[in-house]
């Protein structure tokens, strides 16, 4: 009974001090996320910076190129999304009416044999409880002000963390090791874990999703669904968030499917996203990611729905990669550190004798 006593006074202690922890990081979730996020995006384009550097430029100028790689393949895909969107779109809408109409008739034709009435009925209500909320809208779009200012504040501070990360990484790590003194071998190695574990989850995870949605675009453009372009990128950066981004990104998909090409293309397509969902978590993932995390799907959707709650979606996005750094990082702060061998006498010279009680001589 003692011992149990031990245990849940140190257990009521450590949550304690995980609330309050927690409570903290919440609180600063401006600075929070923004450098969990330019963590997640050194580590991908570290190997760029990293190869830059091995050819011979100097630190900085291997940061700024990296990060204007950077941002011309983001302006490039937006550019790309934006022009096909603007042709696209005129198209969705004539198809979208179209679709609508056929779906119009089939209620009042098909089996449901519903009346004009009914149908009309419905469309009341749902222009009522707009009305009817009204202000919690206008309200929710003045919120959506604040959260704008806070995600412009946030943008520009990970870009800067970024950016000092590839350029003064190694640099900061140092500084950082010399406030463990003794403990400093151990924390150092924990955290090179830790990188290690990061740098292949991200980078195993943009390839996973880079082929994800290479795949699922050329289907979309082979069944002729506008705004494929756009749908491919979101099913892109739908897949950093395991098994509910996909669905997320999937149902939109569906959705556009549904309205441009009608209910068969639909289902075509949804069968399509399963099989290959499938491909992905029992081929893709186990070879590329599995490796790394060797987390079963169970604690990824625990892990998930904890960082959901404490953060939204970006707090879902991080989570996982947090929980395989710690797993794997953590018991590399309590391993001994190796025992140095014991040094013995220099050896002699070929040739050399040793008279017998007598210690070789030191060599100048």
């Amino acid at each position: 009974m003692a011992r149990i006593a031990a245990w849940c006074a140190c257990l009521i202690v450590i949550g304690i001090a995980a609330n309050y922890v927690l409570g903290f990081v919440a609180s600063m979730r401006i600075i929070a996320l923004p450098v969990a996020v330019a963590l997640l995006l050194t580590a991908l384009l570290f190997p760029l910076t990293r190869h830059l550097r091995a050819s011979g430029l100097r630190a900085i100028y291997a940061a700024w190129v990296t990060m204007l790689v950077a941002f011309a393949v983001l302006i490039g895909t937006g550019w790309i999304i934006g022009v096909r969107a603007n042709a696209e779109f005129p198209r969705l809408v004539t198809q979208v009416r179209q679709t609508a109409k056929t779906v119009e008739g089939w209620l009042y034709t098909g089996p449901l044999h519903l009346e004009p009435i009914q149908l009309g009925g419905w469309v009341d209500e749902i222009a009522k409880l707009v009305t009817e909320r009204q202000q919690q809208i206008t309200s929710t779009v003045l919120a959506g002000t604040v959260v704008v200012v806070e995600v412009l504040a946030s943008i520009v501070l990970l870009l800067f963390v970024t950016f000092f990360l590839l350029k003064d990484g190694d640099r900061i790590w140092s500084w950082f090791l010399k406030g463990f003194g003794r403990m400093a071998p151990r924390v150092d190695r924990a955290g090179r874990t830790a990188w290690t574990t990061l740098s292949h989850y991200v980078q195993g995870t943009v390839a996973v999703a880079a082929v994800h949605g290479l795949l699922m675009g050329v289907v979309l453009a082979v069944m002729g669904v506008p705004l494929w372009a756009a749908l491919a990128v979101l099913i892109f950066l739908a897949s950093f968030v395991p098994i509910v981004g996909i669905l997320f990104a999937g149902a939109v998909a569906t959705l556009v499917t549904l309205g441009a090409k009608g209910p068969i293309y639909a289902l075509i397509f949804i069968g399509i996203l399963i099989v290959e969902q499938q491909l992905e978590n029992h081929v893709l993932q186990p070879l590329i990611v599995g490796r790394v995390l060797h987390f079963h799907p169970l604690a990824i959707i625990i892990v998930l729905a904890v960082g959901g709650i404490l953060a939204g979606i970006a707090g879902a996005v991080v989570a996982v990669p947090i929980a395989a750094i710690l797993y794997r990082a953590v018991p590399e702060l309590f391993k001994d550190d190796p025992i140095p061998l014991p040094q013995g006498p220099a050896p002699l010279p070929p040739g050399r004798a040793v008279p017998p009680g007598k210690d070789p001589e030191p060599k100048n």
